[in-house]
């Protein structure tokens, strides 16, 4: 059984309400057909009921079991309404403006969650990163003593070689360009996060350079060390280990000869990459050139679960990713 297949598994043990706001999406619509029929979680699609029934029957998707709710027309909408005007007050929001605002389906969801009428949201199939987190950032906020937003990526390499029977963690690869040391060291503990609540791994966490401890020195592995330094004072019972090349990383031997001793260097399952053009890149070229599977990217630190879609993405995709965010609400 792959890890989608396990994931997907104990999200149907514990059904989760998720919210889809891109409601009339054609690729939103036919997942979520999918989600009801397989008993992933309680999905609801947000938007105008009728364009949400035409665009079902034109693509031949059975949407029994999936609820549809138009904001503009909920009878919630005056209560939430009033939840984001408190919310929001401070930054000159008016009860008028709160109205209008939470008409839009993306602040409609977040405040739901908020209210505690659904667990988590998935958005991004046509909404952008920014369109999509703001709205969650505004109302949701990050998790208590979680300075930073991440993501994190789960790829399952198909010859098991390295990780954990081929599954490893890679942060961040979607989000933060260029992080400093404190917010490395925030992804770094959110990443060992969702090694253990998603993947069922006991994380192993590599803080990646070009540089292994101390070989070369620069201002960027300066950034590397403190924020592995940060890492073992916030959560001293984490395996962590860098400043580590990726080889030291993952390859035993030379983990051992460039950090003997270390818990992780050789056998890392969690990789911290020291910013946003590593990530990404090294994501895309393992997904790609190794044939791994890139389930992701995973939003990480939000004080619920919200998660962001690539704009090309499958239906296959959103199911997978509404069973990730219904296993973190779980969490």
């Amino acid at each position: 059984m792959s890890l989608m297949e396990k994931i997907t598994e104990k999200a149907k043990s514990q059904k989760k309400t998720i919210l889809l706001p891109e409601g009339s999406e054609p690729r939103t619509i036919q997942a979520a057909g999918k989600i009801a029929k397989l008993g992933i979680a309680d999905v609801v699609l947000l938007g105008n009921e009728a364009e949400i029934k035409k665009g079902a029957q034109e693509s031949g998707t059975d949407i029994t079991g999936v609820r549809l709710i138009d904001p503009a027309t909920s009878p919630k909408l005056d209560e939430y309404a009033a939840l984001f005007y408190e919310l929001r007050k401070s930054k000159g929001v008016t009860p008028e403006q709160a109205k209008e605002i939470c008409k839009d389906t993306l602040y409609f969801a977040v405040t739901a969650i908020k209210n505690n009428d659904a667990d988590g949201m998935v958005s991004g199939a046509i909404h952008s990163t920014g369109d999509t987190l703001r709205p969650a950032l505004q109302v949701l906020k990050t998790r208590p003593g979680v300075s930073i937003v991440s993501s994190s990526f789960i790829m399952e390499l198909p010859d098991g070689k390295y990780g954990d029977d081929g599954v490893l963690i890679f942060a961040d690869c979607a989000i933060n360009i260029d992080p400093n040391a404190d917010e490395l060291a925030a992804i770094a503990i959110a990443s060992a996060d969702t090694a253990s609540g998603l993947a069922g791994m006991e994380p192993r966490v590599a803080m990646l350079s070009f540089s292994t401890k101390g070989s070369a020195k620069h201002e960027l592995v300066d950034k590397v060390q403190a924020a592995t330094a940060k890492v073992k004072e916030l959560a001293p019972t984490l395996n962590v280990d860098g400043e580590l090349q990726a080889d030291a990383a993952l390859v035993e031997s030379v983990g051992q000869l460039k950090s003997p001793g270390s818990p992780v260097a050789g056998k890392a399952n969690v990789l911290v990459f020291p910013g946003l053009e590593a990530g990404n890149i090294g994501y895309k070229l393992v997904q790609r050139m190794a044939g791994a599977e890139a389930i992701g990217p995973i939003c990480q630190g939000m004080a619920k679960p919200v998660n962001d879609l690539s704009r090309g993405c499958s239906v296959e995709d959103i199911v997978n990713v509404v069973a990730i965010t219904a296993l973190q609400a779980q969490n």
